[in-house]
């Protein structure tokens, strides 16, 4: 335990991983997987797809996070193009990520896109939040 990275920002996330993403020529998306330390117990990479998009399931990630313990999760892809700007894409699945995870009682930290030497933050612009608000607001429609 006393090996594994701690994370507690998403400038540490984004140090972490910006040099094995940067390079690359497709959109890799990578999960972390956190104890309730936010001590990464391990990571993996779930989807390599185009120059702008890849495939993501909710259910292989949460299948994983369940066999890891994990506590939670950070999920990180690149955008080959440079710009970290999230796409309605990117926003539709980070919200099916949530959804999936406030299900089985696991935390969604944040979604961090890497960029050119630059990154954007899910949890620091507040959509993480606000996606766990809107679950438990539908969730009570219920």
């Amino acid at each position: 335990m006393m090996d594994k990275p701690i994370c507690n920002s998403s400038k540490e996330i984004f140090d972490y991983l910006y040099l094995t993403l940067r390079e690359s020529k497709r959109e890799k998306f990578k999960v972390l997987f956190m104890n309730a330390k936010n001590q990464i117990l391990e990571e993996k990479t779930f989807s390599e797809g185009t120059v702008d998009s890849s495939v993501v399931y909710p259910r292989e990630i949460i299948l994983a996070s369940l066999q890891h313990h994990a506590s939670s999760l950070i999920f990180v892809h690149n955008h080959p193009s440079g710009d970290p700007s999230p796409s309605e894409s990117d926003k539709q699945i980070t919200k099916e990520l949530v959804f999936s995870a406030q299900v089985m009682q696991i935390k969604v930290l944040d979604h961090i896109i890497i960029g050119n030497n630059c990154y954007f933050s899910f949890a620091d612009e507040g959509l993480i939040e606000e996606y766990e608000l809107l679950f438990h607001a539908t969730r009570n429609n219920f």
